[in-house]
């Protein structure tokens, strides 16, 4: 993890579109895209995997991330992905990117949050109508 206040790296699950890796890397972060570090359909499982060994935050579009999420310990009872952050965009594509960066002050308020809070992750669900944080 980075300091609190700090751009913090992200990896882009294969369905996030580019635009909404632009708009990180315009704010200052570092971005991975799936497709430059993971084989094509590669599982869900291996994603988070990835996402955390490179201390990257998980940025996924797809529903089924959700149930992974819960599976796989993203929530406050679960512990097998300890260490996984991510950032969840629901909805239209073509609007993800906009809805990002509307959201990206809250996402640096979360993150700032988490890193003053010993063993604390980030999951914030960024949808067409509202943004959510899970704590």
């Amino acid at each position: 993890m980075t300091a609190a206040g700090t751009p913090f790296r992200l990896l882009l699950d294969a369905g996030v579109p580019d635009s909404v890796g632009r708009v990180f890397s315009e704010a200052g972060f570092e971005v991975l895209l799936h497709r430059e570090v993971l084989p094509e359909r590669t599982p869900d499982e291996i994603v988070c995997i990835t996402a955390e060994k490179s201390f990257a935050v998980l940025v996924a579009i797809d529903h089924d991330m959700k149930q992974l999420a819960r599976q796989y310990g993203v929530t406050p009872t679960g512990d097998k992905h300890k260490a996984l952050n991510i950032i969840r965009v629901c909805g239209n594509e073509v609007a993800a990117a906009g809805r990002v960066a509307q959201a990206l002050p809250l996402i640096l308020l979360e993150w700032d949050f988490c890193c003053s809070k010993t063993a604390r992750r980030m999951w914030v669900d960024v949808a067409p109508h509202f943004i959510r944080t899970h704590r």
